[in-house]
């Protein structure tokens, strides 16, 4: 089994892209999807402006309930109806509200998602001697 390199460094540079861009949310806690009607949001929902994802638009956040300036987890999702993968910030979260995420995102069979928590291990390759 392969296993998965999830480094001190890596996180670092995503809390820079946070803490150097504007956080915009324009979907609110509790609202609806623009689309769906029946998709809730759980937590705030938005975008980084100035910063370009995968999918040519800006880097997407969700943002708990905590008091928080650090990136404590990534959600990869994968949709089949609009033919692409997406990476998704978490800030701020609480295990309730990173469930309920997984489930807001989980909850179609177009769309599946999974969550990589943050990780502080430093690689071999960038310790010092």
């Amino acid at each position: 089994m392969q296993s998965f390199e999830n480094n001190a460094f890596f996180w670092q540079k995503l809390d820079t892209l946070f803490l150097s861009s504007k956080l915009v949310i324009d979907r609110p806690k509790n609202t609806c999807h623009y689309k769906y009607s029946n998709l809730i949001y759980p937590v705030d929902y938005g975008y980084l402006c100035d910063t370009m994802g995968s999918d040519q638009s800006p880097i997407d956040v969700f943002r708990g309930s905590k008091k928080s300036t650090l990136v404590q987890a990534l959600i990869v999702s994968a949709d089949i109806l609009k033919k692409d993968c997406e990476v998704k910030l978490l800030i701020g979260c609480t295990d309730e509200e990173e469930e309920e995420i997984l489930v807001f995102l989980n909850q179609t069979e177009f769309q599946k998602a999974v969550m990589i928590r943050r990780g502080n291990e430093v690689p071999e390759w960038g310790q010092n001697d």
